[in-house]
């Protein structure tokens, strides 16, 4: 059966908007989640990584306690932000020029929450910048091993054409969720109630996997909006699936932290990067016709490489393998990280990396031919009795 089956026999929910649900503006995206704001779902980050890595539960079914930055973290922050903003704002116009050229002015985006959603507003900003254009901008819960989910396309699929849809992300890692909108849209084709059919290209402000073939840059460098969990995202949680929360015909959950409003940098985020628009729609002119004409096709390098530490350090999951900045950052953020790996020419955009290992205790390894500015391994074959600064009592 597909996962749409039976979506239309039910009316389908509306969106949430800002204010009522998520610190960014009404126009700037419509989430497609259920509001889960007064549900217990946050557990302890070892009772959790232990469930996880057991079989007991799935990532999805829970949320990790929401990390409160330090004052030095959060100057770590400021500081990355006012360095990095003319090259985001460049990787972001590229990316809209791109994705323009692929759809269409009528194009749909679908940002994958909560990474894709600073992604996607600033995006719709870019657009509505250089071309005038206010596009429709959607936030949907992808879950790894669940898929995308049902009802947010049906939604989609009954308001617009969805061959206009783009789902948008912030980065690639690995490409594990490139796989996963794969085989979920595939799946959601098959559904003899869709007329249309939605594509499975994925853009994406940093494609550092080298994964996709629609995206900004494929540098690994520092995205601020990386930095932080909520709190650059418009105060939502990462997305939930659970039975218990979750029924038939209701899009996948979040909650929404507004008592987290005093430390929210989610619209500052996005209008620091808005306002360098200006200084480098020249170069996003000429780059993004470079990027078009230029090598783009995918060679799946990150995957291989992910592969290759996963042996190297005895883990044997490649779901305990996170490259790339954005990913090493969540690791040390809401799991249980076992060592980190950094390459010593990359360090100097690396502070916030360093201090959160520091603050956790993790060992941090220099690799000088690492094909990732860093990289996060979690904790393998987790329990709470894990002894050892290093973890290897865990897989002896």
């Amino acid at each position: 059966m597909s996962p749409a089956s039976g979506v239309r026999d039910r009316p389908l929910p509306p969106p949430l908007h800002g204010p009522g649900f998520g610190s960014y503006l009404a126009d700037d995206v419509a989430w497609l989640l259920t509001d889960l704001s007064q549900a217990e779902l946050e557990s302890p980050t070892a009772e959790r990584e232990e469930a996880i890595q057991s079989g007991a539960a799935h990532y999805a079914e829970s949320l990790p306690i929401e990390y409160q930055p330090t004052a030095e973290y959060r100057e770590l922050f400021d500081r990355a932000l006012l360095r990095s903003a003319d090259r985001v704002a460049h990787a972001v116009g590229v990316v809209t020029e791109l994705v323009l050229d692929a759809r269409g002015p009528e194009v749909v985006l679908a940002s994958l929450a909560r990474a894709g959603t600073p992604v996607g507003v600033l995006m719709r900003r870019w657009a509505r910048f250089a071309h005038g254009l206010d596009l429709p901008h959607y936030s949907v819960s992808i879950v790894r091993g669940r898929g995308l989910d049902p009802v947010a396309l049906a939604y989609l699929a009954d308001r617009h054409d969805p061959e206009l849809v783009m789902f948008v992300d912030g980065w690639t890692g690995k490409g594990a969720i490139t796989r996963e909108l794969t085989a979920a849209v595939e799946a959601a084709n098959a559904s003899p109630e869709r007329s249309g059919r939605f594509r499975a290209d994925l853009a994406v402000l940093a494609d550092t996997g080298r994964c996709v073939e629609l995206f900004g840059t494929r540098s690994d460098f520092l995205i601020p909006s990386a930095c932080l969990n909520s709190t650059v995202s418009g105060l939502i949680s990462r997305t939930v699936l659970n039975d218990r929360w979750i029924g038939p015909g209701r899009f996948h959950g979040a909650k929404f932290y507004a008592d987290l409003a005093a430390a929210d940098v989610s619209r500052r985020f996005v209008d620091t990067v808005a306002e360098r628009f200006e200084q480098v729609a020249d170069a996003v002119g000429r780059d993004w016709v470079r990027r078009r004409e230029g090598e783009r096709t995918p060679t799946w390098s990150g995957w291989s490489a992910v592969r290759r530490i996963s042996a190297e350090y005895g883990i044997g999951d490649v779901n305990l393998v996170k490259p790339g900045v954005g990913e090493t950052t969540r690791v040390l953020l809401r799991r249980v990280p076992w060592r980190i790996l950094v390459r010593p020419d990359a360090i100097g955009e690396l502070g916030h990396v360093l201090l959160l290992a520091e603050q956790r205790g993790v060992p941090v390894d220099h690799v000088d031919d690492l094909p990732y500015s860093c990289v996060g391994l979690i904790h393998p074959r987790y329990t709470r009795g894990s002894v050892g600064a290093d973890g290897r009592a865990a897989v002896s």
